[in-house]
């Protein structure tokens, strides 16, 4: 089976590897840990296809230590414990670094079982994922590596990789390859700043093309079939997934319908329709709440829809409710005060409710104090009575602060209203 492009052209030198310059350039902090070839413990952060697996074996080959790389998906803890024991053999007298792909799937137990070597030194660990490392990697392995995020490659430097790609491709088949005007760009773009997948595309795009007297032409339609959807980089259980929707929510709240709608077409693309309709869901409770009140059985609606009538067609009403949450008018102040209420019931604040309303209207022998005492608000003018709700403990408490908008404004003026004329007359 014919090694796979994306393999064949993986770098040997860090001055082959594409983006990444703020880690790998001259003078940047990863360089100049690797020129100095005093490796310590690390962590490769990012996304697939962005140089992680490369720079570990780069800097394997220019320490001279012994290289093990384990894939945490499928390796267990007596692949670490063949490891260990080869550590003081003649192979591993310049130590050994091991490169530990997808560490998040590593048990906290398999993780620990490498605590005592990487502290004394035996074992130098390169560990990558996908994942952010804070929340999947154990705090006693974390706290003894350094980490560096890769990022996504931006498409410049992988129209660099492709340029390469197309150029070895031709040299191995001994054919010329022409390329249509914007195919680099758009495979570049495609791909989502995963090079390997932009590597991919190119190969595929090579043995499915047209061949004409030993020239291989490849068009902008063939690159745009073979590289559509390359984009969506998306796991509903992973980082990418939050992301999206909290941007999405995000939009939304700071009430740009243009990103609001980029944010959602994602989620639509990707089939995450129930993301898309919760948070939508929830803005409008959140973030538009009493400033514009019928929102939420609109958005309601429109969010049952999309449910009933599924995709394709989900995107029409949902991008509908989607712009008009963005444009409406925002307010949090119930938000807010349901959680300031939470925060004194949690805290032990409460107390017993009081007696006028309580749900009896009896009293027993030993209460002198006979009667609930309870005055009915219909009974007064304008429909209202002072008289004491909150526990004794909370008499005073405050948890709902109307927002600057029309709707509580208005709200606010009749209650001022209601209460000034109903403490006068009664």
């Amino acid at each position: 089976m014919a090694t796979p492009l994306a393999d064949r052209l993986r770098p040997k030198v860090l001055s082959d590897v594409v983006g990444q310059h703020h880690l790998l350039d001259e003078g940047k902090i990863l360089r100049t840990i690797i020129d100095s070839k005093n490796i310590p413990n690390m962590i490769f952060y990012g996304p697939s296809g962005t140089g992680k697996t490369t720079v570990a074996g780069i800097i394997a080959q220019d320490t001279g230590k012994r290289l093990y790389r384990l894939n945490a998906t499928n390796a267990s803890t007596a692949d670490i414990k063949d490891i260990i024991k080869e550590l003081d053999s003649f192979m591993s007298m310049n130590g050994v670094l091991l490169y530990l792909d997808e560490i998040q799937n590593f048990n906290k137990k398999q993780q620990q079982s490498l605590l005592e070597f990487i502290e004394n030194g035996k074992i130098t660990l390169i560990a990558s994922t996908t994942e952010n490392p804070y929340f999947y990697i154990y705090n006693a392995i974390l706290s003894r590596c350094t980490v560096f995020e890769f990022k996504s490659v931006e498409p410049a430097d992988v129209e660099q990789a492709l340029e390469r790609a197309f150029r070895i491709l031709g040299e191995e088949n001994g054919e010329t390859i022409e390329l249509e005007e914007g195919v680099l760009p758009h495979i570049a773009s495609a791909c989502g700043g995963d090079v390997r997948k932009s590597l991919n595309a190119a190969e595929l795009c090579y043995l499915s093309a047209r061949r004409e007297n030993g020239v291989v032409r490849i068009t902008r339609d063939q690159a745009g079939q073979l590289a559509q959807r390359s984009a969506m980089r998306y796991d509903r259980e992973g980082d990418e997934h939050y992301d999206i929707v909290s941007a999405y929510q995000k939009s939304m709240r700071g009430s740009d319908a243009n990103a609001a709608l980029h944010y959602l077409a994602r989620l639509l693309e990707a089939g995450d329709l129930p993301s898309a309709c919760r948070r939508l869901m929830v803005c409008a409770c959140e973030d538009v709440g009493l400033a514009y009140p019928m929102i939420i059985p609109i958005v309601k609606a429109a969010v049952d829809a999309a449910l009933q009538v599924g995709l394709p067609e989900a995107r029409i009403p949902l991008a509908d409710a989607v712009v008009l949450v963005a444009n409406s008018p925002k307010s949090n102040s119930a938000y807010v005060g349901i959680d300031r209420a939470l925060e004194d019931i949690r805290s032990g604040k409460s107390g017993p409710i009081p007696r006028t309303l309580q749900n009896k209207h009896f009293d027993g022998e030993d209460n002198p104090n006979k009667g609930q005492f309870y005055q009915y608000p219909h009974d007064f003018p304008r429909r209202w009575v002072e008289q004491q709700y909150l526990p004794d403990a909370l008499k005073d408490a405050v948890y709902y602060v109307p927002g600057e908008n029309k709707m509580e404004q208005a709200s606010k003026a009749y209650l001022d209203w209601m209460k000034g004329k109903a403490g006068k007359e009664s």
